[in-house]
């Protein structure tokens, strides 16, 4: 049974760790982080983290009431860093874009946090706040409330998917992902014209195209048809 979860105040008054840290929610997230990136997602557990922070991991669960807590902890770290370099303009297309594309760069930044958490709601204040923005710019461009959430919904499900499809490529080995980058020219390309027309004739295209992520293609398109329907209502 996880333990309870003790007040900030509290937290305050808690000696300091073997390091000389003093242990707070954002300093667990971040080593977190650090120990994810070191170990990979199935490396992060609370022996480990413990150990990586100088304390005894049952600490931990001063700060969280148990390790799923802390997961959703590290996914509302990604989204709320994103939200912090997002400077939203007033328009609401490219305020969108340009948001999008910061939750999609957090998250790759750090894939294996990305794996595990891109699945997950937190319903943590700096995710909420997102949603809230988001939310906020349909409904003041003039989508109904039926049409916003719809939006949203694709809007934030096509960038998650698109968050843990690319960081699974990052997580692979060097060796494992310039392999499959290689696929496209070390056999589709030498595919037989005779029983592969298409891929024979656009093969050059599909090695230079493939290894880079198709979601700022696939976000304009989802934001011009948006921006179409919402024309078309007015």
């Amino acid at each position: 049974m996880a333990k309870q979860v003790v007040t900030e105040a509290q937290r305050r008054r808690r000696r300091p760790t073997r390091s000389g840290a003093v242990l707070s929610e954002e300093l667990i997230v971040t080593t977190a982080l650090r120990v994810l990136h070191e170990h990979g997602a199935g490396g992060l557990t609370a022996r480990r983290l413990g150990a990586a922070l100088g304390a005894d991991p049952s600490t931990l669960y001063r700060y969280f009431a148990g390790m799923d807590d802390l997961v959703r902890a590290i996914g509302e770290e990604l989204v709320g860093r994103a939200r912090e370099t997002w400077r939203p303009t007033g328009e609401w297309r490219t305020d969108l874009r340009d948001l999008g594309l910061a939750v999609h760069a957090s998250y790759l930044e750090h894939p294996h946090a990305a794996v595990l958490t891109a699945s997950r709601v937190t319903g943590r204040p700096r995710e909420i706040a997102v949603d809230e923005a988001i939310l906020g710019l349909l409904r003041e461009a003039g989508f109904p409330d039926a049409g916003a959430v719809r939006l949203f919904h694709a809007f934030i499900d096509l960038t998650l998917a698109f968050a843990a499809l690319d960081a699974g490529a990052l997580t692979l080995g060097d060796d494992a992902r310039e392999a499959d980058e290689a696929m496209w020219t070390s056999t589709y390309a030498r595919l037989p014209a005779g029983e592969y027309p298409h891929i024979a004739a656009t093969a050059h295209l599909l090695a230079a195209r493939m290894p880079h992520s198709a979601y700022p293609m696939v976000l304009g398109v989802l934001l011009d048809s948006a921006a179409g329907q919402l024309d078309r209502s007015r």
